[in-house]
């Protein structure tokens, strides 16, 4: 129930398949560019057996699915296209969508729509006040997170559909679920997944769910939300870039919030002197995410002034200057002696002030500075 590695995707997705035998619902944290998009994919891909599917699933491949057609010539007649040939749209007409998909709609966004079968569009509307009158202006350009949004309803609508065991959706075994709340404040994202959670756990469903994401808060009420029994897994998916390999972290009762999974990272790193200078960029991103829950206006406030460093100016610069760059990420090096000391000590400095749960640090020596 610790750590798992993984040599690609292909077999983390083979082991998620496994799990998902004896666990109704599998979460997971990655950052951005981990491969959860790839992975979802990699998933999917296990369940083809010729023209069979098992897995009906949610992510960058499906918005792609819609593509504007913008009118370039008249300006007027903007729709959303709708690719037919996708069996995410098995039965469209016939299932009544726009009744299943407004009401969803209604709860995130102040647009309207119509779809037409004809040609496969969608035409998105909105009522505005004209010369003191309520008038629906057609065809209008809703925007990114608009659009979104709707995507998102859409496939609510279509899961809803599988889990009500409609017949065009009856190959549907797993919903897998990545990313769907990119675009939407916290408000939202909470909302969104508190919707979400009531959907996949009505009692009648026996589809298993997938689910990925990078958004901390949108994953933890995820969890709040279905993981009061022993029916999920939570897990965290990280990738070891000096090897290739991924590994999933059994986050325990409590999941971690990624900033903590983050610190012991970069606590291991530093114990181990396996420190690159990629490290700056994770310990910058700690940083932050202190400071905005702290209500400081930047990262600095919260590295310790030194006696060397009154004004926390040096550590600072530091990391604005190493945690740039495209190499800090892709092209990993070995930090310098000199970064290593800094870095360690700014590391230390920061968890002395801001006290985790030592539970998870169990070995953590704050006095250790030196590589």
């Amino acid at each position: 129930m610790g750590i798992t590695t993984f040599a690609d995707l292909d077999a983390v997705a083979t082991h998620l398949r496994n799990k998902l035998d004896e666990k109704k619902y599998v979460l997971l944290y990655a950052y951005n560019g981990t491969g959860k998009t790839r992975l979802s994919m990699a998933f999917k891909d296990a369940g083809k057996n010729g023209d069979d599917r098992d897995t009906l699933y949610f992510n960058a491949f499906t918005e792609d699915l819609f593509s504007w057609d913008n009118d370039l010539e008249n300006d007027a007649q903007r729709v959303l296209r709708i690719n037919k040939n996708s069996r995410f749209f098995n039965g469209l007409q016939e299932l009544e969508m726009e009744n299943r998909i407004r009401p969803l709609l209604q709860r995130y966004a102040d647009f309207d729509f119509k779809i037409d079968y004809s040609d496969w569009t969608v035409n998105f509307t909105r009522d505005v006040l004209i010369d003191t009158v309520i008038q629906t202006v057609e065809h209008i350009k809703v925007s990114r997170g608009e659009e979104n949004i709707f995507v998102w309803c859409f496939f609510l609508a279509v899961a809803q559909l599988a889990i009500d065991e409609q017949e065009a959706y009856g190959w549907v075994k797993y919903l897998y679920i990545d990313d769907p709340i990119s675009s939407l404040d916290d408000n939202n994202a909470i909302a969104v997944a508190s919707h979400l959670a009531q959907l996949l756990s009505k009692k009648d469903n026996k589809i298993k769910v997938a689910l990925s994401s990078h958004h901390t808060l949108f994953f933890n009420v995820m969890w709040n939300e279905l993981g009061q029994t022993k029916k999920t897994q939570p897990y965290f998916l990280s990738k070891e870039e000096a090897t290739g390999l991924y590994s999933l972290r059994y986050t325990g009762a409590t999941p971690f919030f990624h900033h903590v999974a983050l610190l012991k990272q970069l606590k291991e790193a530093a114990d181990s002197g396996e420190l690159y200078t990629y490290h700056f960029n994770m310990l910058r991103g700690v940083l932050e995410k202190a400071a905005s829950f702290h209500g400081f206006k930047n990262f600095s406030a919260c590295i310790k002034q030194g006696n060397d460093d009154p004004d926390g100016v040096l550590h600072a610069r530091m990391i604005n200057v190493l945690s740039h760059g495209d190499y800090s990420l892709f092209e990993p090096m070995q930090m310098l002696d000199e970064n290593k000391r800094y870095f360690k000590t700014i590391l230390s400095d920061f968890m002395t002030n801001y006290r985790f749960n030592p539970e998870l640090f169990p070995e953590l020596d704050l006095s250790a500075s030196q590589p």
